[in-house]
């Protein structure tokens, strides 16, 4: 990791679409399904993501949220209009426009997506946006 562990702010521990764990869990997290279901984020595909104290994490989620609205078929409506949703009010986030009761709207869409849709992508979608509400809704309401 650049910088070292001391640098670290964040992780995703399993791929792109499981929820990020903030510093504190990351220091006692054992890389195991069970434990990191119980930290409220999971293994999936095991492919480590790890954020430094320099990155953006509202600008990094957003750029996941672009990605899985991208790859939205289009064919479930939640997962259609939920995952525009979830990057459009991360863009106004990112660059500071966004109001405070934004924050409880970006977590009902994205519950409203999860769950509610044919295939996982919707869950997969919503899952990063989930992570940074419950881990970073300070640096967000700083914006």
């Amino acid at each position: 990791m650049r910088n070292g562990w001391d640098s670290l702010q964040a992780c995703i521990p399993g791929g792109s679409s499981v929820p990020v764990l903030n510093k504190d869990q990351c220091d006692v997290a054992l890389m195991e399904f069970d434990d990191l279901r119980a930290k409220g984020s999971g293994l999936g595909t095991a492919a480590v993501t790890m954020f430094d104290d320099s990155v953006d994490m509202i600008s990094g989620i957003r750029r996941l949220a672009h990605f899985y609205k991208h790859e939205s078929c289009g064919q479930c409506t939640p997962c259609r209009e939920g995952t525009g949703w979830l990057e459009t009010i991360l863009k106004r986030m990112e660059k500071g426009q966004a109001d405070k009761r934004e924050i409880p709207m970006l977590e009902e869409i994205s519950r409203q997506i999860e769950g509610h849709t044919i295939c996982a992508l919707g869950d997969a979608a919503a899952w990063p946006v989930q992570g940074l509400t419950r881990h970073f809704k300070g640096d967000i309401e700083k914006r």
